[in-house]
């Protein structure tokens, strides 16, 4: 023998029953899905420096795991970096911390572009957390680190 600690069958069992809880939890914090965008190999989104909370809310895992992707509280709050860059729009550009972004209604929330950017950032925002823009300046650090292509919000 190697002299270390000996497992006894109640230290085992008790080792199983800790483990078989271990599992049970991880169950019930369960990843948000996400799709990683064609866009998140760019270094910035790599590097993304995501808030810990928005809105009060967590950080919560997401599932792929990816740098370029964060979400918050439940329903989740969801930001992608590397998204398509928005063209040129007649669009109401929303200007947050000097930072533009383009406001998309979905049917339970809102999409936010960010515009001026190349790739962007997307935050889509559950309407239950009320208005959309008043979360952005939790993204603007990330938005601002993205390569600028020129285009500003009028």
């Amino acid at each position: 023998m190697h002299g270390g600690p000996r497992l006894t069958p109640r230290s085992a069992r008790t080792a199983a029953a800790l483990g078989a809880a271990a599992v049970v939890l991880s169950g019930c914090s369960s990843a948000v899905e996400v799709s990683v965008p064609g866009g998140a190999g760019a270094p910035a989104c790599r590097a993304a420096a995501w808030p810990a909370t928005v809105s009060g809310q967590e950080r919560r895992d997401t599932s792929p795991a990816s740098p370029a992707v964060a979400a918050w509280g439940d329903p989740a709050l969801v930001a992608r970096c590397g998204v398509a860059a928005i063209g040129p729009t007649d669009v109401e550009c929303v200007d947050v911390d000097g930072q533009g972004w383009i406001p998309t209604p979905l049917s339970d929330g809102t999409r936010l572009v960010s515009f001026g950017t190349d790739p962007a950032v997307e935050v889509l925002v559950p309407s239950s957390y009320g208005p959309a823009p008043l979360l952005l300046p939790a993204f603007t650090e990330v938005a601002a680190s993205l390569p600028r292509n020129g285009l500003v919000c009028r």
